[in-house]
């Protein structure tokens, strides 16, 4: 059966593996594993510090806390951009036959929800480190190339699984939702860019926002079609591979965003939607918010209770443990956007509970992929 655990999971050093670095081939040779799904460290990261600062009354000490993992997501994407320039550039042939392998296709989404993500936190907690303006330009710049590529890995990912893969449904994971929910993180983000637009510019202002309630249905729609087709492989092909049975976090990423984005759309939405409109978007944003943040909470404990199964029968670490971090982001600023919309102080519990889940859930797998890659683990070639 085909599934995405080769794309997430280290293959340990051996004597028969490839050198890490090849003869003559200098730090050149490394960029050849480094696949799409390098993302996800920054997505993870980017996530700690945006839901920091979004949570009710966010304390002084965490949003300087949050600064400094704003600017560590910062760094790694510059890095991680970098690595996978390199492994285009010259390793060209293993870079198409990613996109032609329907286990790591699915990954290419993770490239404009880093740059997003990254974009949203140089505004929210950046701005205080590089100005207003500055932080500005940047999250417009960010958002730009995020929300494009998003569009297209949207559509291009879907295309390649059904005129160039070979997938069957029980080859069907949660790691299909990646190319489908970008388009939400764009939704979530771009609304905070409409209060930076000109202040004369409201069909500008009124584009975004429409813009981005678009992308929410888009994304919403597809995440529609692709979950029943994980929930069936889950009932009928029995529990994933130990491997990758965090990925069944990532079902948690639409859902919070989700609610993150028609919340954010419904704060920028005052002054700049027609009247009648402003009061349904915000009536929608908790009557949509509530019960999918319910089915957002019932799926953490089925997933929790599949990943305890999977770390007793032996599951160790693989790059599938960033899962745990910004789908659970999303669900903090989804629970946080609930609490401003409604004033209660249960949402901000809730919030503020899954943060502890998330930072812990990121300091845990930051700890592991530095470990891994500073051994070589998580670069080393397959074993042949």
């Amino acid at each position: 059966m085909t599934t995405a655990t080769t794309a997430f999971t280290p293959q340990p050093a051996q004597p028969s593996a490839r050198p890490l670095v090849a003869p003559g081939g200098g730090p050149v040779a490394l960029l050849r594993q480094v696949g799409p799904n390098w993302y996800a460290t920054v997505m993870g990261t980017a996530i700690v510090a945006n839901a920091g600062a979004a949570l009710p009354g966010c304390p002084g000490w965490l949003r300087a806390a949050c600064t400094v993992v704003w600017a560590l997501s910062a760094a790694l994407l510059v890095a991680v951009v970098a690595a996978r320039a390199g492994h285009w550039a010259f390793h060209g042939d293993q870079a198409r036959r990613h996109l032609l392998d329907p286990a790591v296709a699915p990954f290419q989404g993770c490239m404009p929800m880093a740059l997003l993500a990254v974009g949203a936190g140089t505004l929210s907690v950046g701005s205080r480190v590089i100005g207003e303006r500055a932080a500005v330009a940047v999250d417009a710049t960010l958002w730009g190339l995020g929300a494009a590529t998003a569009l297209l890995v949207a559509a291009a990912v879907p295309y390649l699984m059904v005129v160039r893969h070979r997938v069957t449904p029980g080859d069907a994971s949660p790691v299909w939702l990646l190319p489908v929910v970008a388009p939400m993180v764009a939704a979530a983000t771009g609304p905070a860019l409409a209060a930076h637009l000109p202040a004369g510019a409201t069909q500008a202002r009124e584009a975004l926002l429409l813009g981005c309630f678009a992308m929410f249905g888009m994304s919403l729609l597809a995440t529609l079609m692709m979950l029943p087709l994980v929930w069936s492989r889950l009932v009928g092909g029995g529990p994933l591979p130990l491997a990758l049975t965090p990925a069944l976090f990532l079902v948690l990423g639409p859902l919070g965003q989700s609610t993150t984005a028609v919340g954010q759309i419904a704060d920028a939405a005052r002054g700049t939607v027609p009247a009648p409109y402003t009061e349904a978007l915000r009536g929608f944003a908790v009557l949509y918010g509530v019960p999918v943040m319910g089915f957002a909470l019932l799926w953490l404990a089925v997933a929790a209770a599949m990943v305890v199964r999977a770390a007793r029968r032996g599951m160790g670490f693989a790059m599938t443990w960033w899962a745990f971090t910004f789908p659970v982001g999303t669900c903090v600023t989804g629970a946080a956007s609930l609490a401003r919309h409604t004033g209660l102080h249960a949402l901000t519990w809730l919030a503020v509970g899954l943060y502890v889940l998330l930072a812990v859930a990121w300091a845990t797998a930051g700890a592991r992929t530095l470990h891994g890659a500073v051994r070589g683990g998580l670069l080393a070639a397959p074993a042949r």
